[in-house]
């Protein structure tokens, strides 16, 4: 049976698309390599639709990507008519519109765990987004941390409304960076041997001064560990990072090529909606150290989990993760470990909430 489906790619256009955008860019991705008769069509302001880059179908919100969220509130600018399915990727909608079938994705309650992590705005706009949310049983809620779903329950949604849905760590087309053009990289500023690599933003839940701290500690008693390199973009907030070397943004293929080549990644954020770079990491097969609040790999026996607020505990972690095994069987394990999160698995879930 053929189904025409609209997804919200808005998020592609803003400042700090974070983790959303790749989730975007993997859903449509994984849609697209299902053997399934699905018209998809992309819904956003012109500035997301310019970055999208993929061959689906576009349809424009004709307004600036400010003020979609408080529109797609109360109207479903923008969505074409008939189609089956409309599918929010954020809590920004869209909302408002009578279709056959309503869903929107729901990452974290990050404005309640972090509140000091956002701004006053930003959290009274999440916060009435969830209350409406809560309120419109007739829209199914996709969410994508396993750690989500007993807290939704606990605030009144019943079961029936939530679908869990895999996020995807799988690249197509993508080829890591081959070693020289890592280590050109890490030369040019300065690191030479081995390393120790935090991927993602760079912002105060992230708990980079902590990260630092515990580093500086464990490498300490353990050189192995070789500097801490960050890699990504700023994010929002003023977050320290010490004496460690800061990359800045790298290309997809040098990403993938400092995970492999990385000796530990760690990842020790004080709260996290996923966390996808413990994931990425693992199936490049080395070593993590992730904080017990990350959702994307809680139940992963192949991570050292540590306490985020406790700089002894990371510290500890990191030395314990140098001694874990590095030969091809411990690699090929870790991998295993999260081998279900393809972007295909995402289409697929997201199939079975919208049917």
């Amino acid at each position: 049976m053929s189904r025409s489906v609209v997804v919200s790619v808005d998020q592609l256009s803003r400042p700090q698309p974070g983790g959303i955008a790749s989730y975007v860019r993997g859903l449509l991705r994984g849609l697209s390599e299902l053997d399934e008769d699905i018209a998809v069509t992309a819904l956003g302001p012109e500035s997301a639709l310019t970055l999208l880059g993929e061959p689906v179908a576009r349809a424009l919100v004709p307004v600036s990507a400010r003020l979609t969220p408080q529109i797609w509130r109360y109207r479903a600018l923008g969505v074409p008519r008939g189609v089956d399915v409309v599918h929010a990727t954020s809590m920004a909608g869209p909302f408002g519109g009578a279709h056959q079938r309503q869903t929107v994705a729901l990452h974290d309650l990050l404005w309640r765990d972090e509140p000091q992590a956002t701004t006053a705005r930003g959290a009274r706009f999440h916060e009435n987004r969830l209350q409406y949310l809560l309120r419109r049983d007739d829209i199914r809620l996709l969410t994508s941390s396993p750690l989500l779903p007993p807290r939704l329950e606990a605030l009144g949604v019943d079961p029936s409304r939530i679908f869990p849905i895999r996020l995807g760590v799988d690249d197509a087309g993508v080829i890591p960076a081959p070693s020289p053009a890592v280590h050109h990289l890490l030369a040019t500023a300065g690191v030479r041997g081995p390393f120790t690599l935090h991927a993602g933003t760079r912002e105060p839940r992230k708990n980079t001064a902590a990260l630092v701290a515990a580093h500086r500690l464990a490498r300490a008693q353990e050189p192995a560990l070789g500097p801490l390199v960050f890699v990504g973009p700023d994010g929002w907030g003023a977050a320290p990072t010490g004496d460690a070397v800061v990359l800045g943004a790298v290309s997809r293929e040098l990403l993938l090529g400092l995970y492999r080549e990385a000796t530990i990644v760690a990842y020790v954020p004080r709260a996290e909606g996923f966390g996808l770079p413990p994931v990425e990491a693992l199936r490049a097969g080395t070593r993590v150290v992730a904080s017990t609040t990350c959702p994307s790999v809680a139940t992963n026996l192949e991570v050292v989990r540590v306490d985020p607020l406790d700089v002894d505990a990371i510290a500890d972690g990191l030395v314990t993760a140098v001694h874990l095994h590095t030969d091809e069987h411990a690699a090929l394990r870790r991998q295993a470990s999260v081998a279900d999160l393809t972007w295909r698995n995402c289409a697929l879930d997201h199939l079975a909430a919208w049917s």
